[in-house]
């Protein structure tokens, strides 16, 4: 059996109007197939398109396109921000661990999947590349899959693998994978990534993103010993520590000595890193995300963002006021999971004030501001003036803890209208 190619502008005559499409995203976004398809505007009426988050111009969220295409968005990256937040698209909240349900259960059925895969082997089997993330059960309930093949497209260990058999068309492609470049760290990120780092135990599971603040507090790790990654995602900044024998894996319980992770952007050299590698397991977000398998491993360490933190600690990782900045993601996942993890240590590190100079601790959320994760969930935050441990305290001292960590400029505001809320603030 042979895969049976078209050009781009034959495979996307598959798609037809009313149909609902799912763009594989991050470093796999096939652009080629998302392009072609914008091409036939004129033809098409009422499509709806279902992603995460995609690399490069989302040409579908512009006019004319937008006329024609609706994007309903699992999260909301740069590239669609304006549509979703103008009203031409949709953001739906959802934990990453559960988007699989919107497919698998029939409540968001799809029409055709737009994917990027890598040459087949000798078996027939492709790669997903480095997005399997939502993208497998996106696959297994789509009508028709529509896939641009790409000698570029690392073939990854895990679960990210499709026959050819199942490939209704198939697009031959040579292009660079999407490239992500780190920024050089601010002094005010490199004290942030230290006074994260002192929590971090040898031994440790680490789940953390993509940023500088992640990459910061990965520059701090490298007199840690046995650490192990369970992630959403990952990139370059594993590398170093891999390389040099910090990240081992050797304490994890689940998938022993393996980075688990269901997607990754980066360079060249993390693609490179992870082609036939299988020390890298690539797994499906109801996988990486389920709580139930993070809980697992030991002294479990989420590293996450956000956007402001109330005097209570509630956090606000996605809206800015009443506009969708990013999406819920996997942040929840992994909260929950650390914090029940044996040892685990459920973070939040952030600059203390906007690049507008406005803290982002607050008395109260902006108006129009999602919780994303609530009071209850939040132990550590993390500035860098400090680190404030949460867990068990009442509302008093957690606005106390948080006002010892912001930015002196705005702590006697704090203070004051702390006090006008709880009163003496002393317990």
């Amino acid at each position: 059996m042979k895969l049976n190619y078209h050009t781009a502008a034959q495979a996307v005559k598959h798609v037809k109007s009313g149909d609902r499409i799912f763009f594989q995203g991050a470093a796999m976004t096939p652009n080629l197939l998302i392009h072609q398809l914008c091409q036939r505007h004129e033809e098409l009426n009422d499509v709806e398109i279902c992603q995460v988050h995609t690399e490069g111009e989302a040409l579908y969220t512009t006019a004319p396109y937008n006329q024609v295409f609706k994007v309903n968005s699992f999260f909301v990256g740069s590239n669609v921000r304006q549509s979703v937040n103008g009203g031409n698209g949709a953001y739906v909240p959802i934990f990453l661990s559960e988007i699989h349900h919107l497919f698998r259960q029939g409540m968001l059925p799809l029409d055709v999947a737009f994917v990027q895969v890598s040459v087949p082997d000798a078996h027939g089997y492709c790669s997903l590349g480095t997005s399997v993330d939502i993208t497998l059960p996106a696959l297994e309930t789509a009508k028709i899959i529509i896939a641009q093949v790409n000698p570029h497209v690392p073939r990854t260990h895990g679960d990210g693998i499709i026959h050819i058999s199942k490939i209704d068309v198939a697009v031959e492609c040579d292009v660079s994978m999407n490239n992500n470049t780190a920024a050089p760290l601010t002094d005010i990120e490199k004290k942030i990534g230290a006074n994260v780092a002192q929590l971090i135990d040898d031994g440790a599971t680490l789940q953390m993103g993509i940023g500088s603040i992640p990459n910061a507090v990965l520059n701090n790790l490298y007199n840690h010993k046995g650490l192990g990654i369970h992630t959403e995602m990952f990139s370059d900044g594993v590398l170093p520590l891999i390389e040099q024998g910090i990240i081992t894996g050797e304490h994890k319980v689940v998938k022993q000595g393996k980075v688990v992770t269901c997607f990754a952007v980066g360079s060249q050299k993390l693609y490179d890193y992870v082609d036939d590698n299988p020390s890298v397991h690539f797994k499906e977000a109801a996988y990486t995300n389920d709580t139930a398998i993070i809980r697992k491993n030991p002294k479990v360490t989420a590293i996450n963002s956000a956007i402001e933190i109330d005097l209570t600690g509630q956090v606000c990782a996605d809206t800015i006021g009443g506009k969708q900045y990013s999406g819920v993601g996997g942040q929840m996942d992994f909260i929950r999971g650390a914090s029940l993890s044996k040892g685990g240590k459920p973070i939040f590190a952030m600059t203390s004030t906007s690049r507008k100079g406005i803290s982002k601790i607050s008395s109260f959320l902006n108006t129009g501001a999602g919780v994303t994760t609530t009071r209850a969930h939040v132990h550590y935050v993390v500035t860098e003036y400090g680190v404030a441990n949460l867990f068990g305290k009442n509302l008093k001292q957690r606005a106390q803890a948080l006002i010892n960590i912001a930015h002196p400029d705005h702590q006697e505001r704090l203070s004051r209208e702390a006090y006008e809320r709880f009163g003496d603030l002393k317990f």
